[in-house]
């Protein structure tokens, strides 16, 4: 691997938790295109950031699949909320890939336009939307990767799973996109 794709690979973690107790500069919302709470993450986060949260969500209207916005945090430990819309997975077939892939880029985007150092990312679309969990950790993993690469500010990403079985997944494919790395010199393949 090189030094490189060893610095990118060193600035992400991978662990299980609660979102909303993340003490880093953003988290990630998992939303529906409402951005109004729902269940899941969208829910637990609207609940620990309180009702402020959900009146300045109000004032965007909304957000479409593979979009991000940004939001203060209110009551929660991270200052700011990014706010993304992955897509429900309907076999693979209607673009998903691409708009999961998206979600994370967009999600990049306005971290680095809110000056964040560190980013805290759930595993988007693979609970109640559905997205198969080793596809999604695949294509998150990537997606970090390359916005570690196009925006060295950001000093450190966590991927928080909340079931074990999900963060052996995506330890998995953390650990098989650095071996790809390591043998291509590049840390996005």
């Amino acid at each position: 691997m090189t030094d490189s794709a060893k610095d990118l690979v060193a600035r992400i973690e991978v662990r299980r938790g609660d979102i909303t107790t993340e003490k880093v500069d953003a988290i990630v919302n998992a939303a529906n295109s409402t951005l109004l709470g729902g269940g899941g993450v969208d829910g637990a986060i609207h609940r620990a950031a309180g009702p402020e949260l959900l009146a300045y969500c109000r004032s965007l209207g909304g957000c479409p699949t593979g979009e991000a916005r940004i939001t203060p945090g209110f009551r929660l430990p991270a200052r700011w909320v990014i706010h993304t819309v992955g897509p429900v997975w309907r076999g693979g077939q209607r673009g998903e890939d691409g708009l999961l892939d998206s979600c994370y880029r967009q999600s990049f985007r306005q971290a680095a336009s809110h000056d964040v150092r560190s980013l805290a990312f759930p595993m988007i679309s693979t609970g109640a939307y559905r997205f198969p969990i080793e596809r999604a950790c695949g294509i998150a993993v990537r997606a970090v990767l390359d916005g570690l690469a196009c925006n060295p500010s950001i000093e450190l990403v966590r991927l928080v799973c909340f079931s074990e079985d999900d963060l052996a997944v995506c330890r998995a494919a953390l650990r098989a996109v650095a071996i790809v790395a390591h043998a291509t010199g590049d840390p996005a393949s």
